[in-house]
């Protein structure tokens, strides 16, 4: 698990640089209907966000970072995971995620993505230019593989997601599997005291992009832990802002004028 059931961003918000945001039903290629949170930029910028979750799945976490992402000008959605096997919408802490995140399947995962990214694309979403995607731990792993969709990104972003796969679950794709496919651009932040990700893992996920000449932008926090963008470890605020400060650097880039 990356964030606890009272988790935020460490993100000052900006007042009034959102439109709003609202919860809504993305509808998946096989028909499923996900709980969704889509934020409105007051000023968009041509870039939207599709923000993957960890598998804690549409956490209050999520949604914030999604109004986050909204006031810095960039049109944003945050997904769910467990439309097809939770018994309800609550994802709060009496949630039982770990007996869900078994049951998900990638072909699935990929569908109700796509279906954030379409919504971006289309009048509701803000008919966005350019197409991101965040995800983190769980949700990084996912956002790597989004490199290699054919759906067009501008660029994809992980936060401490696993480069050689998800340890806990093998039978699952692994992004360095698919880095002579990726199509877009990549930025990784992992913290320096994650054991579940070594620099050895880092640097293989580094070598592998090198070698496809898949732009790479990888930084690592020394002293940070697994989920440190979270603004209970104020220990690592000055990770934090920096994490923050190049996601929106990445974004502006990529972004197409």
């Amino acid at each position: 698990m990356c964030v606890d059931n009272d988790s935020r961003p460490p993100i000052t918000p900006i007042a009034g640089g959102s439109a709003g945001g609202r919860d809504l039903r993305l509808t998946s290629a096989d028909g499923t209907r996900s709980m969704a949170y889509s934020a409105r930029a007051a000023t968009p910028s041509g870039a939207g966000m599709v923000v993957i979750p960890d598998v804690r799945g549409l956490h209050q976490y999520y949604k914030d970072l999604a109004d986050r992402f909204s006031e810095v000008g960039v049109d944003s959605v945050a997904i769910d995971f467990f439309a097809r096997t939770a018994p309800s919408d609550d994802r709060g802490d009496k949630f039982d995620f770990m007996a869900q995140v078994p049951q998900t399947k990638p072909d699935q995962l990929q569908a109700d993505i796509a279906a954030a990214v379409a919504h971006l694309r289309g009048a509701d979403g803000g008919q966005v230019r350019s197409v991101f995607c965040v995800g983190f731990c769980f949700g990084g792993a996912l956002s790597y593989l989004q490199a290699a969709s054919g759906l067009g990104y501008a660029g994809v972003i992980g936060f401490y997601g696993w480069p050689l796969g998800l340890k806990r679950w093998p039978d699952r794709p692994r992004p360095i599997d698919a880095v002579s496919r990726y199509k877009s651009p990549v930025l990784s932040l992992f913290g320096g005291a994650d054991e579940g990700i070594p620099q050895k893992d880092v640097d293989e996920f580094d070598a592998a992009c090198k070698k496809a000449n898949v732009k790479h932008d990888s930084t690592v926090y020394p002293g940070a832990p697994h989920s440190f963008f979270d603004r209970k470890y104020a220990e690592f605020k000055d990770a934090s802002a920096d994490a923050w400060k190049r996601v929106q650097s990445f974004v502006s880039q990529n972004t197409k004028r």
